[in-house]
């Protein structure tokens, strides 16, 4: 059983979750990858326990995540309950349905059949009565969004969920998700897109004439951004090459060749450059970037070891940017062709 540090509270700004009474680390931790069937238990109970007493208490997941999908809240639950019982509320859960996860018709998209489903094979998993999270994972063109957000509505008022999310819509879809929301009852407390200083779509207006960060402003909605290391391309891994244990080395879905052009190398040189100026690594200054926006909630980030976990924290030290660096940050902070969602969800 594991004793949490007593200061823990005291180690990383909480930042208010949009309108809402929920109070949510600047940090979180996301159990994406390095959490599955073949990784080692101990290492990824090391991870978590080491998060909880930096202070992190939002631990995301979805019913995907792995490998193979549905082992990452496999164990997590088996760490919750062997580790850190006693805990439960003291932390912020949260799990995703919407991607494939098991064969046939209803075992992906965004119907009230494959969510519901989901959320209940997600609380077994996990052990839990509820989450306190629960996001519908992407946009599906082939379901009505009503049906979609009914679904999230009965999760909430089941008592299986304390909160409803929404990930990757775009701003278009993210009004109409509103709208509806407002229709049916139903409060959206959270947004989870991807963000980074090489993926920038949520900054840029679509063609409603509004950003997606314009309209969570505007609604009082949070935003957890994931992915702001770009899926490890911003940090010092690939200066000097793919190394063979990276995620671009072991060929991981989530991390394509053209993502390490020369193009985007060159970019992560000079930012690189900018935070070592600043007293940082390269993924202290890209966590703090993301952050520098009060809209942002929290960051989402996922580490392989506990030493990974400890600097990326470190970020938290310097969050400050000057209007100088912002403007030299901006002359490489460009898209990096780096938002596999799109397709699937934002530009829908």
């Amino acid at each position: 059983m594991h004793t949490p540090a007593p200061d823990r509270y005291d180690r990383l700004p909480v930042r208010r979750c949009g309108r809402s009474g929920l109070d949510l680390p600047v940090i979180s931790l996301g159990l994406w990858h390095n959490f599955g069937e073949f990784d080692r238990l101990a290492t990824q109970r090391e991870i978590v326990t080491r998060a909880i007493d930096l202070g992190i208490t939002q631990i995301d997941l979805a019913n995907n995540y792995g490998p193979p999908p549905g082992s990452a809240e496999t164990n997590f639950g088996q760490i919750l309950r062997e580790d850190l019982a006693g805990l439960r509320d003291e932390l912020v859960i949260t799990t995703k349905a919407g991607y494939d996860m098991w064969p046939g018709h209803y075992g992906n998209g965004g119907s009230r059949k494959y969510l519901l489903a989901s959320l209940d094979a997600s609380l077994k998993r996990l052990g839990v009565e509820y989450v306190d999270i629960f996001y519908s994972h992407r946009f599906d063109p082939t379901t009505p969004l009503r049906e979609t957000l009914g679904a999230l509505r009965t999760a909430v008022e089941s008592g299986r969920a304390l909160y409803a999310g929404i990930s990757s819509y775009s701003a278009t879809r993210t009004r109409e998700a509103l709208a509806i929301a407002a229709e049916i009852g139903l409060d959206l407390l959270v947004h989870q897109p991807s963000y980074s200083l090489l993926n920038r779509w949520i900054e840029r207006p679509d063609d409603s004439g509004e950003s997606l960060l314009d309209v969570l402003g505007d609604a009082g909605m949070g935003a957890v951004v994931f992915s702001p290391l770009a899926q490890g391309l911003l940090t010092d891994k690939y200066l000097d090459g793919v190394p063979a244990g990276s995620r671009a080395g072991r060929g991981a879905p989530s991390f394509r060749e053209d993502h390490l052009k020369e193009e985007n190398i060159a970019k992560v040189r000079a930012l690189n450059e900018i935070a070592q100026q600043r007293g940082q690594t390269l993924a202290q200054m890209a966590v703090a970037w993301v952050l520098r926006d009060e809209r942002v909630t929290s960051a989402l980030v996922g580490a392989s070891s506990v030493g990974q976990l400890e600097d990326t924290v470190a970020a938290t030290q310097h969050l400050d940017f000057t209007q100088d660096e912002l403007t030299r940050i901006d002359e490489y902070a460009d898209e990096g062709g780096l938002n596999i969602w799109a397709p699937r969800s934002s530009d829908l």
